[in-house]
């Protein structure tokens, strides 16, 4: 780390809160390619918006051709991919936004530092295990991913490859079966979630 720099005081949270009046926090979907992470990311950022609050998803294909196009698949490089999404979410929960993060971010200690990152800013942070099993992913895989991958012409590709396993999350505050519930299912549950919590006050309708 360089140093010659110096953190620049601004707005707290608390204060960025009240003004926009709506809470910053991170729901951070992990689950296997093909679970389903991308498409209920993208149905919750639009739930969010449609009832005035501001949130942003940060889907894992887009941000690699932009923020981590320098990165592939080794564990080296997935973990800095995750440390750098961990970062750029931290930053829109604390713009009192609703970062909806949508990355495989197969390793557990990874996950475990996403979440650090937001504790030690006192930022909510919402595990969301967006579960299906392998045949399930297999038999959608909208990409070719799982075939490539079984045919050997992609490496380290996560729950196949012996080097490149899922570590399932032990504790998420949300849990989805998506082999059993429907995408209007999952994003009632995250709401419901974070209202329960008192995380988000939906506005009556």
């Amino acid at each position: 780390m360089a140093t010659n720099i110096t953190w620049h005081e601004g707005l707290t949270h608390a204060e960025r809160t009240t003004i926009l009046r709506q809470p910053g926090l991170t729901i951070w979907l992990t689950g296997l390619s093909a679970s389903g992470k991308s498409t209920i990311a993208t149905a919750l950022e639009q739930h969010l918006l449609h009832n005035n609050f501001a949130a942003y998803r940060l889907d894992g294909d887009n941000i690699r051709f932009g923020l981590n196009k320098d990165l592939g698949f080794s564990p080296a490089d997935r973990t800095e991919n995750i440390r750098r999404i961990a970062e750029v979410a931290k930053l829109f929960a604390d713009a009192a936004c609703v970062a909806v993060t949508s990355f495989i971010s197969p390793y557990a200690a990874d996950r475990a530092l996403a979440r650090s990152l937001h504790d030690a800013a006192a930022l909510p942070f919402v595990e969301v295990h967006v579960d299906v099993p392998i045949e399930v992913a297999e038999a959608r895989d909208p990409k070719g991913l799982y075939k490539k991958a079984r045919d050997g012409i992609i490496k380290d590709f996560t729950g196949v490859s012996p080097d490149a396993p899922y570590e399932r999350p032990e504790q998420p505050e949300v849990y989805i079966d998506t082999s059993k519930e429907s995408v209007e299912d999952a994003v009632a549950k995250i709401v419901g979630y974070l209202t329960e919590k008192g995380v988000l006050k939906l506005p009556k309708e």
